[in-house]
C-alpha cells in the first residue's frame, strides 16, 4: 500500500498506480508504477477489474492486476509521488483508512491468486 503524496486524494492509503505512458501496456504500466512508488519489482498477473471513478470533476480508468513481488523479502519504501509505502495485512486495510473499493479489490485479487 502507498499513502498518496500528491492529488488526487493526497494522504490517503491506496494501491500504487499512475498513468500509462505512450506505447506501454496496462500490465507494463502497473509493474513500472509499483517499482517507482515502492521500489518493489513485481510480476503483474491476471486482471482483477477495470474500475472507473470520478473525483473532483475528473474521470479515471484504473486497471487492477494481481501482482506478486519478485523478491518477497524486500521492504517497500516510499518513492516517486508516494508519501509512505508498506506491506499491509488484508485485515488491517480498514484501520489505515483504505476505502471499501480498495478493500474489495484486494480481497478479489487475493482470491484470484489463491485459485
Amino acid at each position: 500500500m502507498v499513502r498518496r503524496g500528491t492529488p488526487p486524494l493526497s494522504g490517503t492509503w491506496s494501491l500504487p498506480g499512475g498513468r500509462i505512458e505512450a506505447g506501454e501496456s496496462a500490465r507494463d504500466a502497473v509493474m513500472r508504477e509499483v517499482l517507482e512508488e515502492t521500489g518493489l519489482a513485481v510480476r503483474a498477473g491476471a486482471l482483477v477489474d477495470i474500475v472507473r471513478i470520478e473525483h473532483e470533476g475528473r474521470g479515471y480508468v484504473i486497471h487492477e492486476y494481481v501482482c506478486e513481488a519478485v523478491d518477497s523479502s524486500q521492504t517497500p519504501r516510499a518513492a516517486s509521488d508516494a508519501a509512505d509505502a508498506r506491506w499491509v495485512a488484508e485485515g488491517d486495510l480498514e484501520a489505515i483508512g483504505a476505502t471499501p473499493e480498495v478493500r474489495d479489490i484486494v480481497g478479489r485479487a487475493r482470491a484470484m491468486h489463491r485459485s
